[in-house]
């Protein structure tokens, strides 16, 4: 295998959540429900007591379920079933992105957490419109950066400034897949701050 081929297998990895959990979840299940439809299949074969139900009495009652049932509780039932599949269908098909991304690098691969850079931008967005900690806060998602800025009351921040400025910082990191930033500025000033 190449280096690159590696390095990007290894940034995948990283940047993108397992699906084994669920995968041995759902087999865990599969094979202690079919172990014990085995087992009572051998049990009524022998002749012997059942666990919980033999084959007859479980098909006997899934024929009757119908007549014996509310068909309210049929369709939430059914309604149930579907939810269940459907999300094991999307915890197949979806990406499952972790909370990071990738700054570039010729050498190697690097994988930084989103709180790590909503930190070093919320410091940026900070000291540009000279507040203090409490005042700027910034939520990362795979393809927006949020800042969320309190301004401290009868004094006026130049959002276009801190935009500035945090796209600066942001251009220092290459960040894959890059970000589109948001200055949200609160129209509630902060008191005594």
């Amino acid at each position: 295998m190449s280096t690159a081929a590696h390095t990007r297998r290894l940034v995948r990895r990283e940047t993108h959540s397992s699906r084994a959990t669920a995968a041995v979840v759902t087999a865990v299940v599969t094979i202690l429900v079919l172990l014990w439809l085995g087992t009572e299949t051998v049990l009524s074969m022998t002749g012997r007591k059942p666990l919980l139900a033999s084959p007859p009495q479980i098909g006997a009652w899934l024929v009757g379920l119908p007549q014996a049932t509310l068909p309210a509780g049929m369709i939430a039932a059914g309604v149930g079933l579907a939810l269940i599949g459907l999300i094991l269908l999307l915890l197949a098909l979806l990406p499952g992105n972790r909370g990071r991304h990738t700054l570039a690098s010729d050498r190697n691969a690097v994988v930084v957490d989103d709180e790590v850079i909503a930190a070093a931008v919320s410091r940026t967005a900070r000291n540009t419109a000279a507040l203090v900690p409490e005042q700027v806060s910034t939520r990362i998602s795979r393809h927006s950066i949020d800042v969320l800025i309190h301004r401290t009351s009868g004094i006026g921040i130049d959002e276009e400034a801190v935009r500035a400025a945090v796209q600066n910082e942001l251009s220092g990191y290459e960040l894959t897949p890059e970000p589109k930033v948001k200055i949200i500025i609160s129209q509630k000033g902060a008191l005594g701050v």
